[in-house]
């Protein structure tokens, strides 16, 4: 087969640490996060004919949501980070040359495992990277590594998931579900599965975390003294909010309900037509979640009629947890958020009564491109879930947005809980990092690769941490 002109192969790789502050603290079950350091990579990338090209990635390296552990939070970024430098080395050495997608699968399927499991070996008894942090660890990577791909061949990145740019289809990556003989792959490109007509803004989920106030009165002498609302009823006012997402305790029923309850009248007041239940994986019984269910369809039926899903309640590790949760997907759609690090435990999930997942840039656009590709050729259901991402994580999750046919819009918080981060960005698409009307729009976001314009915006950076060759 003739060389394709639009492959590329990774020639440098550079990552920088952009630590942020929180406003507020945003709650992670029994963690509480109030910073974050975001790992921002620049990746380079040359084709056949001598073409170079610059690509940008972003994610938060959010430890409490990863690596939730009694381990110090110092002990748990400080591991991220070295496993970071360790994957700029191993992303700049990589030889493979294709596609974004194909380069980017044969490094998680070939490379990441061995790379993390060595890594673990070197850590004290008892401090372990879970796969799922090394996931996000290499999502900034793999999110440059798209970028580059389209600046390489001056195309948006998403209207490159297809032939003449890819050179295999789905099929050389997926396999169908046991019971689904009807699906394949064979012919079958990204672009396949992806929303038409393509849209320019989303509905904007909110976030209600566990610590958050609920009303001025219940914030009182509390008020965050800037220029953003500290309560619930004020954000639904300024963003005109439509849809809430409320995050739960999952050991504490009563406080549940009573959560539900309060944040349903409030919201319901104010205009809010959409509601979700996260649970925060902290249930091990399906009866707990069926039990709030049921007082909720019995005692708040608006509410109840509202409720467009549930968000994971079980354990973070699906293949040690294999829960048969079809009891509470028979009452609500059913969502996997932190099990689906990749389609194998979609489609496990699946086999045990899950009846959607929710993708998240955080665990590799490539990784997330093939969940969705899956999922909905199975009939599952779609969201795009945040990571509370700032400045240029912002832009890739919106982009996902707006390409997966979710079942409506996305989730979007980085606006409530560090807004001052993404100011340069903002300045370039105030759309994506200020909510209106209840939407996100990123009409802005133009041009090749992710359409960052990052020429444009006027962002210091520190010197990078690591830098490969150096």
């Amino acid at each position: 087969m003739a060389a394709n002109p639009h492959d590329v192969r990774i020639r440098a790789v550079r990552w920088y640490a952009l630590p942020v502050q929180t406003r507020v603290p945003l709650k992670f079950g029994r963690d509480t996060l109030t910073e974050v350091v975001c790992a921002r990579v620049c990746l380079i990338v040359s084709r056949a004919d001598g073409t170079r090209a610059h690509g940008w990635g972003e994610t938060p390296l959010s430890v409490q949501w990863v690596w939730p552990s009694s381990l110090s939070y110092a002990v748990r970024l400080n591991a991220l980070q070295d496993f970071c430098d360790l994957l700029a080395e191993a992303y700049a050495q990589f030889p493979a040359r294709g596609h974004a997608m194909e380069i980017g699968h044969d490094f998680l399927e070939a490379v990441l495992p061995a790379l993390l499991k060595s890594f673990n070996e070197t850590l004290p008894s008892g401090v372990r990277i879970p796969k799922l942090a090394a996931l996000v660890c290499a999502s900034a990577f793999d999110l440059a590594l798209h970028d580059a791909y389209g600046v390489a061949n001056e195309v948006p990145t998403y209207e490159t998931y297809r032939q003449p740019w890819m050179n295999h289809d789905l099929a050389a990556f997926l396999q169908p579900a046991a019971d689904a003989p009807a699906v394949s792959f064979a012919g079958q490109f990204p672009v396949d599965y992806f929303r038409t007509p393509p849209v320019t803004s989303l509905l904007a989920w909110h976030l209600v975390g566990g610590l958050d106030y609920l009303t001025l009165a219940e914030a009182g002498a509390n008020l965050v003294a800037d220029a953003y609302p500290t309560s619930l009823d004020e954000w639904i006012r300024r963003d005109g909010l439509k849809a809430l997402k409320v995050k739960l305790r999952g050991d504490d029923a009563g406080w549940d309900f009573e959560r539900l309850r309060r944040v349903a009248e409030i919201g319901l007041a104010g205009g809010v037509e959409l509601f979700t239940a996260d649970f925060n994986c902290t249930v091990t019984d399906p009866a707990y979640v069926n039990g709030v269910l049921d007082r909720v369809k019995v005692e708040l039926p608006e509410l109840w009629s509202r409720l467009s899903y549930v968000e994971q309640p079980f354990p973070y590790e699906l293949e040690a947890h294999r829960i048969d949760v079809h009891s509470v997907s028979d009452r609500c759609p059913l969502f996997l958020d932190e099990s689906a690090h990749d389609w194998r435990l979609v489609r496990l999930g699946r086999e045990l009564g899950w009846t959607g997942v929710a993708l998240k840039t955080c665990k590799t656009q490539t990784g997330a491109l093939l969940s969705l590709c899956w999922a909905r050729a199975h009939g599952m259901q779609l969201m795009v879930q945040d990571l509370t991402n700032p400045m240029l994580a912002q832009v890739t999750h919106v982009l996902l947005g707006l390409h997966a046919p979710t079942i409506a819009g996305i989730e979007t918080n980085g606006m409530q809980f560090y807004p001052a981060a993404s100011a340069p960005e903002a300045q370039v698409h105030p759309g994506l990092y200020l909510r209106q009307r209840g939407q996100v729009d990123a009409a802005t976001v133009a041009g090749p690769g992710f359409g960052y314009r990052v020429d444009e915006i006027s962002r210091d950076l520190p010197p990078p941490r690591v830098s490969f060759p150096a």
